[in-house]
């Protein structure tokens, strides 16, 4: 009976994984489809490099150029990134080595909560606080980078506690005897032994916390200004996610200007791949790296 359940278990794992592969590669198969067309009216460089978006010119020829695009969805998501780890990895460790469970048991359900908060409600309360905050400090209209920079690792930063925290509260409870029997002080312990016993799930959630930064649309879009222009910390801008939210809608299926939306997402996609391909290369070089430093300061028999 067992040896049954097992077979049946493992078929319906290889068959939902196969299922999840074909779906994946659909989507990866439509968005290249749509987007090839676009390069039949706009040669590659200029639409990567071109700062010029205009899809309905009504003098000249229509303009199709992602790069400042490119260069804010990067800025804000770096802003954001920034941020968000900074201020995520010292709260897991106040949760998982200085906390006591009690509080860790407050504390918990509220940052699972702030998790819940969809997007749009996020961007409501960024028009209504960051965006006057900002206004007051002397930014001219409140939306800017760095509003949307501090408006996403604001949404970051639950994933990044809950997931780097409880990694780090594992590593402590395994640790904290022969900490304890050692005499080691609490903060020689987590810069010693918690960090760097963690740094591996501190990467994952750094990557998969820059998939989120990147694709997120709606948060952004309502305070970073929406205009094409080169971003700056304090200036207006518009991400490739933000741009095409806004204009889907009203671009016709089969024109340039829809194909070029969907080649903007082809390029986003190509970048998430290769920012979370560059962290797991990262990532397995400093695995390599302290493994060989180990090996070479194990005592020989």
């Amino acid at each position: 009976m067992n040896k049954q359940l097992n077979a049946l278990f493992s078929v319906l794992i290889k068959a939902l994984t196969a299922l999840t592969v074909m779906v994946l590669a659909f989507v990866i198969y439509f968005i290249v489809k749509e987007a090839l067309p676009t390069f039949d009216e706009v040669a590659v460089p200029d639409f990567l490099l071109g700062r010029r978006w205009m899809p309905i010119a009504y003098t000249g020829e229509p303009s199709f150029g992602i790069f400042n695009f490119i260069a804010a969805t990067l800025y804000v998501s770096l802003v954001a990134m920034v941020l968000a780890v900074t201020v995520g990895v010292g709260a897991a460790i106040y949760l998982s080595c200085v906390a006591t469970q009690r509080m860790r048991g407050i504390l918990y359900p509220f940052v699972d909560l702030l998790a819940g908060i969809p997007s749009v409600i996020y961007g409501f309360m960024g028009l209504t606080l960051m965006v006057r905050l900002f206004i007051r400090a002397g930014v001219h209209t409140g939306s800017c980078v760095l509003a949307a920079g501090i408006l996403l690792a604001v949404m970051l930063l639950p994933f990044l506690i809950s997931s780097c925290s409880e990694t780090m509260l594992k590593v402590r409870e395994r640790y904290q005897p022969a900490a304890d029997a050692l005499g080691i002080s609490k903060w020689h312990m987590v810069a010693t032994i918690v960090l760097p016993g963690s740094w591996k799930n501190i990467l994952l959630s750094v990557i998969l916390a820059i998939g989120r930064a990147m694709g997120e649309t709606m948060a952004v879009m309502m305070v970073i200004g929406n205009a094409n222009l080169f971003p700056s910390l304090l200036g207006k801008s518009e991400s490739i996610a933000a741009v095409i939210a806004l204009e889907m809608g009203t671009a016709v299926v089969g024109s340039t200007h829809y194909h070029a939306l969907y080649a903007a997402g082809l390029v986003l996609m190509i970048l998430l791949f290769l920012i979370n391909s560059g962290i797991n290369l990262l990532r397995r070089k400093l695995g390599q790296k302290a493994g060989n430093i180990s090996r070479n300061h194990r005592p020989e028999p």
